[in-house]
Formats: C-alpha cells, structure tokens, sequence
C-alpha cells in the first residue's frame, strides 16, 4: 500500500521554469495605463503623432494609434523604469495629470508585469487647447 504523503515533486510550479516579459508589453502597459488618465489627450510629440497617423493611413500599417507612442522603458528581471512624452487637455492642472498618470502606471505595470517601477519620468510636451484641430500640423499649410 502506497501513502500519498501530498508532496509534490519538483517544487511549486513558479520555480520550474523561467518567465520572460519583453520590453514592448512593458511599453504597452505603461501606454495603456497613461492613456486611461482624465485630462492626457494624447501621448508623444506632435511631430511623432504626425508621423503615426501618416503611418496609420497605409493600408496594412496597423490598426488604430500605436499603443507605444511616446513611451519609453528600461526593464529589468525585478525592475522596470518608464519615460512618458504626453500632451495635457488645456485647463487641467499638469502636475495633477502627472501624478495620476505616474500612479496608474505604477500600479499597471507592477500588478500586470510583476516588475517593480523604480521611475516614472514624465514629459509634457504640449498642451492640446480648445480650439486646436487634431490634424493640425499633418498637411500643407497652404492649399
């Protein structure tokens, strides 16, 4: 008669192999999560937003904007540090939008990629006014 003593050989299913997680998900993370913040209109330069929607027009380029616009990552086995380039709705306070955007993606990418966010640097590079058109900048000044 055998005794099913409950130990498993091996050791716990966590330590039996090794996970990888690629720079980009980080990156699509940290974009996601930024994205999610009331008063961020858009992320990355206006001359990289440009050059996306060019990008986007030709057929088989992708689908919709790039979830990496404007983001930067340095991952690490344990750590991950994110560089963010946003442009702020106008009339919200920035520092605000800062903070919440630095938390959402803390908390984004250490729940989802288990890497702890030792940085969030973020760059405000535009402030999108009221009256701005979003293709502004994209064609030719004179028709």
């Amino acid at each position: 008669m055998t005794e099913n003593t409950g130990v498993r050989r091996g050791g716990a299913p966590g330590s039996r192999g090794r996970t990888t997680i690629a720079d980009v998900v980080v990156t699509k993370i940290a974009g996601m999560a930024a994205r999610e913040v009331s008063g961020v209109h858009a992320l990355g330069s206006g001359a990289a937003r440009a050059r996306g929607s060019m990008r986007e027009r030709v057929p088989g380029a992708g689908s919709g904007r790039s979830a990496t616009r404007g983001v930067g990552v340095e991952v690490g086995e344990l750590q991950a540090a994110v560089d963010l380039e946003i442009v702020v709705d106008y009339g919200i306070p920035i520092t605000d939008v800062a903070g919440a955007v630095r938390e959402n993606v803390i908390s984004a990418v250490e729940r989802m990629a288990g890497r702890e966010v030792v940085e969030v640097n973020i760059l405000v590079s535009d402030v999108k006014l009221p009256d701005e058109d979003e293709e502004e900048g994209e064609g030719p000044r004179v028709r």
